[in-house]
């Protein structure tokens, strides 16, 4: 009794028994997919490998085989290895933009700090400057006072 769901038995032009270990992974919706699988594994070594794993992880495998299977068709001299290769140049290319932009945060933040300890400097200055002039100030204010007090009424100063 050959079940209609099972594409893995077609190709193959065999018999599909009730436990069948390739139809709850290969079903008629995606022939492609055991056409793949059977040209780079086999039949007998797809059923090999599922047979040695827990049912509960045979799924993932399934899926495992068909996937390195597409990319070898894909690419028969480095199949998974050309994508692994890529992906490992893009998080190379990603750390390094990473410490550059961490580099740069660095950099403007020690600006920054720089610059406030720069304007905190320019106002400490700024405000003993005014203090200084405001006393100035008030100096020459009492000496202008004083210079009112000694003058004599009815005198006047003349400068030569």
């Amino acid at each position: 009794m050959c079940f209609p769901s099972l594409t893995a038995c077609k190709y193959l032009r065999r018999r599909c028994l009730h436990d069948c270990i390739l139809a709850p992974y290969f079903p008629s919706t995606n022939p492609e997919r055991f056409a793949c699988v059977h040209k780079i594994f086999g039949a007998s070594n797809i059923t090999k490998m599922l047979q040695q794993l827990p049912v509960h992880q045979r799924a993932v495998a399934a899926d495992c085989m068909s996937f390195e299977a597409g990319t070898r068709v894909r690419d028969p001299v480095y199949g998974c290895v050309a994508i692994i290769s890529q992906l490992h140049q893009q998080i190379i290319i990603t750390q390094r933009e990473l410490a550059e932009t961490q580099g740069q945060i660095a950099f403007y933040g020690a600006q920054q700090v720089q610059d406030l300890k720069q304007k905190t400097q320019s106002r400490i200055q700024y405000n003993e400057t005014m203090c200084f002039n405001a006393s100035q100030q008030d100096s020459l204010h009492l000496d202008q006072s004083m210079l009112d007090f000694y003058r004599a009424p009815g005198i006047y100063w003349s400068v030569r």
